[in-house]
């Protein structure tokens, strides 16, 4: 029995072609020319001025974070349900997170729930799209405006998602994306930083560089990191970019099929297709599981897995992480909706290149274990 991966990119565009040119030319460090190439039309993609390629998608966010000043005492408002980096980022920074819990349907922060949590500390709103469909931006951007907050976009799921016919990442002050390979474009690993800010562009462009003082390189009056992205990532990235479009129609026909051969399944909730400001890029293909089944996502993933189905569960939100807790945060928050689908929630196989075969081995599997 054949194992399925959760995901696998597609790598037969340019990808070999310029990796060569890097290797034959030299250019194979951060001052090759491939990082100004992606970096220019990435940025321009995504609706930005400015593209300052990284290491990582949670480097993007660290610099993201300090770029735009936030310290010590600052409040920032994120979802609950997210990936670990965007609190780190804050956390790093010596800023305070406040979490809001998420969409029972969409998954990503409760719109409704922002306003509450703001305070004469607060100044910033971390927004973060998740999985296939982005966060309701307009009423998100005017509570911003209101209290006059900054907002960062983690649109590290969303390259080539749009919100209202408006790229994802175009949104607030700064946007950050990532490249790992189980994203829709990939440089392994890497990530990029997208603003329209020239000043705010230059401050993350020195925070990457160790902060190297332009006229006397060895001389620095402030503490960055080597956080550069390599000629070959970049040289990768650039050729998966080119084939975007391409990977946006494979996602969207993966998410039409595993909903068409699993609408009928008893015992779990499927994707949302649409909302009335985006149609589901899905990213991935999550599910929740109802509360009458009798198991737990981790006990429904260990079934797939003896059936030689690859899964991941959801993340486990921020005000329940055990590193947050021993460091006096969160305590006494409740955030219901995370809570319930950080246990009752996975995803199966949703790479690019995942085939029509396997797409439907994996539903097969979903509901035999569901049967």
């Amino acid at each position: 029995m054949t194992f399925i991966p959760v995901s696998q990119p597609l790598l037969d565009g340019n990808e070999e072609k310029y990796l060569v040119e890097c290797i034959r030319s030299g250019w194979i460090s951060s001052e090759g020319p491939f990082v100004k190439q992606f970096e220019e039309r990435f940025a321009a993609r995504m609706g930005r001025a400015h593209g300052v390629a990284v290491a990582n998608g949670s480097v993007a966010l660290d610099t993201a974070v300090v770029a735009l000043g936030l310290g010590p005492g600052d409040e920032v408002i994120l979802p609950t349900f997210t990936i670990i980096s965007c609190a780190a980022a804050i956390v790093r920074a010596g800023a305070v997170p406040v979490v809001v819990d998420c969409d029972p349907l969409t998954w990503n922060m409760d719109i409704a729930l922002v306003e509450a949590r703001i305070t004469a500390r607060t100044r910033a709103i971390m927004v973060v799209h998740v999985f296939g469909l982005p966060v309701d931006m307009d009423p998100l951007l005017a509570l911003a405006h209101k209290h006059g907050l900054k907002v960062i976009e983690d649109a590290a799921e969303m390259s080539g998602q749009t919100y209202r016919g408006r790229p994802c990442g175009s949104f607030g002050e700064i946007s950050t994306f990532s490249f790992y390979p189980n994203k829709h474009i990939t440089t392994g690993e890497g990530g990029m930083i997208v603003t329209d800010d020239p000043e705010l562009a230059e401050k993350c462009r020195s925070l990457r560089n160790l902060c190297f003082k332009p006229e006397q390189r060895f001389v620095h009056d402030e503490l960055g990191w080597n956080f550069r992205m390599s000629n070959l990532q970049a040289a990768l990235g650039l050729a998966q970019l080119e084939r975007l479009d391409e990977f946006v129609g494979l996602k969207r026909r993966m998410g039409k099929r595993y909903t068409e051969l699993l609408a009928d399944t008893q015992g779990i909730r499927l994707p949302l297709a649409a909302t009335d400001y985006a149609d589901n890029i899905y990213w991935v293909f999550a599910m929740v599981l109802d509360d009458d089944v009798r198991f737990d996502a981790r006990e429904a993933m260990a079934h797939l897995g003896k059936l030689g189905i690859g899964t991941r569960p959801f993340f486990w939100p921020m005000h329940e992480q055990p590193v947050f807790l021993k460091m006096g945060l969160f305590a006494g928050e409740h955030c219901p909706v995370a809570e319930r689908i950080a246990r009752r929630g996975f995803y199966i196989p949703s790479g690019i290149a995942l085939g029509d075969e396997q797409i439907e081995r994996s539903a097969a599997a979903v509901r035999e274990i569901l049967s």
